[in-house]
């Protein structure tokens, strides 16, 4: 027979944000900070996870599928959620949109109560989603989520209408149908609207902060 070991202190509660590009999910993860206490939450991002790109040319980094599971390592951030949850620091990659790549250095982040991971595909992967104690998903109208994308790429990221548009077509869209669409179906919790459903985030956040006081 196995022992069982105990551990002294409770491991982090995991949170899982998820949704399609422009969803507003970085608005639903800036709420539950609020409610929560953002000095309670370690935070991540799958989009720093984007694999490295040194060995390509930057013409071809450009025409990466980023929108595909397999063009981000999954394994790493699976290796960074055991290691917060087991209460140690992590250094994360950083990714350079600007370049396509990533950058030289990392981020430490430092374990926390709660862990925030946030992406359009982190319901994919089920070595991933089986991390997470909650899952969220925002879902939010194609057209709106378009605009927002839209609107980022050109004033963050320096790309034209015509790039933005060429890209959402060929592999943003068709992804979505594909993996982010489909991935709704492991979420404990749908939001329609993001962030602006008052209703949604009070009742998320209360079942937070019950969990933590748990």
């Amino acid at each position: 027979m196995h022992e069982i070991e105990h551990s002294a202190e409770p491991r982090a509660f995991v949170i899982g944000v998820a949704g399609g590009t422009g969803s507003g999910k970085t608005t639903v993860s800036r709420r539950i900070w609020e409610a929560v206490g953002r000095e309670r939450i370690a935070y991540i991002q799958h989009d720093n996870y984007y694999k490295d790109q040194s060995h390509l040319t930057p013409e071809d980094r450009a025409l990466t599928n980023y929108d595909h599971p397999d063009s981000l390592e999954t394994s790493l951030l699976v290796a960074h959620l055991r290691e917060l949850r087991a209460g140690r620091p992590v250094d994360i990659p950083v990714y350079d949109f600007s370049v396509h790549n990533r950058s030289k250095g990392t981020l430490r982040v430092n374990p926390a109560k709660v862990v925030l991971v946030e992406g359009i595909l982190i319901f994919v992967e089920p070595a991933l989603r089986e991390l997470m104690d909650m899952r969220i998903f925002v879902d939010t109208d194609a057209d709106i989520r378009f605009i927002r994308r839209l609107r980022r790429d050109m004033i963050e990221r320096g790309r034209t209408l015509d790039s933005v548009v060429k890209q959402y077509l060929a592999t943003v869209r068709p992804m979505h149908l594909e993996f982010v669409e489909p991935s709704k179906r492991y979420a404990d919790v749908i939001v329609p609207q993001g962030g602006d459903n008052r209703v949604a985030m009070e009742m998320i956040a209360s079942r937070i902060q019950a969990l933590l006081n748990e």
